[in-house]
Formats: C-alpha cells, sequence, structure tokens
C-alpha cells in the first residue's frame, strides 16, 4: 500500500446518535446532492483546518515578516477558491461555515450554472464525463472550482448533452 493512503481524510461525529446533528446532515446531503456522509464530513474537516491554521496565524506575532508572507498565501488561497471575498481576512475565516465550502464543488457549480436539472443530475454529468473546466475534463464531484475557472464550466463539445435539444438538458439551457 502506498505511503499515505491509509488514513482517513475525514474525521467522523465524536457522538453518532444525535438526532438534531443527524438531520441537519441530512438536509446539507440532499441540498448538494452528496452520494454520503463521508463527503459532507470531508468537508467539513476541510473546513476544521482552514478555521486551525487561521487560528495558528492570529496566535502568531503579527510583525514578523514569515508570518505575515504565510498570513498572505493562506488568504489568497482561500480566496482563489472562492471560500472567502476579496475583503476578507482571518477573522472572517473563523466565521465560514460548512455550506461556504460545498458551494465550490463542481458538482454545485454545475448545478448553479444551470447545466442540471438538480445537483444528483450534476452529479451524474461529471462521472460520466459530460463536464469540462476549460478544456479538461473532470470526472470527481467534489474537485474544488477555482473562482477564475468558474466560467470555463461547461459540457465536453463531444459529448451528446452539448447538443441544445438533447432531452436530459435543463430547461433554459
Amino acid at each position: 500500500m502506498p505511503l499515505g493512503t491509509d488514513t482517513k481524510q475525514y474525521e467522523t461525529p465524536n457522538h453518532p446518535f444525535q438526532g438534531e446533528r443527524i438531520a441537519t446532515e441530512h438536509s446539507l446531503i440532499d441540498r448538494y446532492g452528496l452520494a454520503n456522509k463521508e463527503e459532507l464530513w470531508r468537508a467539513q474537516s476541510q473546513l476544521r483546518s482552514y478555521r486551525r491554521e487561521a487560528r495558528e496565524l492570529l496566535a502568531q506575532p503579527q510583525d514578523e515578516e514569515t508570518v505575515m508572507r504565510r498570513r498572505e498565501e493562506f488568504l489568497g488561497r482561500l480566496k482563489r477558491i472562492g471560500v472567502l471575498d476579496e475583503s476578507g481576512d482571518l477573522g472572517a475565516v473563523l466565521g465560514l461555515e460548512i455550506e461556504d465550502v460545498l458551494e465550490r464543488r463542481l458538482q454545485t457549480v454545475v448545478y448553479r450554472k444551470g447545466l442540471a436539472n438538480t445537483t444528483r443530475q450534476a452529479r451524474q454529468f461529471i462521472i460520466h464525463g459530460h463536464v469540462v473546466v476549460g478544456d479538461r475534463r473532470h470526472q470527481i464531484p467534489s474537485y474544488v472550482v477555482d473562482v477564475d475557472e468558474e466560467g470555463l464550466v461547461a459540457f465536453d463539445e463531444n459529448s451528446p448533452l452539448a447538443d441544445e435539444l438533447h432531452p436530459e438538458r435543463a430547461e433554459g439551457q
């Protein structure tokens, strides 16, 4: 087994049988068309890592050059992927919600652009290879779309879905 493949990329909840948390998870899974709770837990772990890094940077002395550079790189990365708006700072990172992370998935972007009628249909189009970002085909619904790539999301020109009269195309697209 290759090094690093045996570690999970997410943390499971500490208390598995909390009704309110389970209801919240189910509503997020339905709204964003996730395949299972594991995908949600991955996004939550990603959000936790963003918050953890922000707390570490806030705890560092603000006048050091290396800390300032790390801070700018971190904020630049979050702004590039669209999780944080252009006016955001480290304090805003601590206020991020799970929806901010889930909105940047390719699956959600395809749905929001109107290329699919539902998030589940967007997932199917992606997995079946009908969606490209620029000139690259992506078959992973959890791919994080950068802000500058968002306008490049479209159907593959060789896909039958590229035909506007295809019956599975979203109305109005």
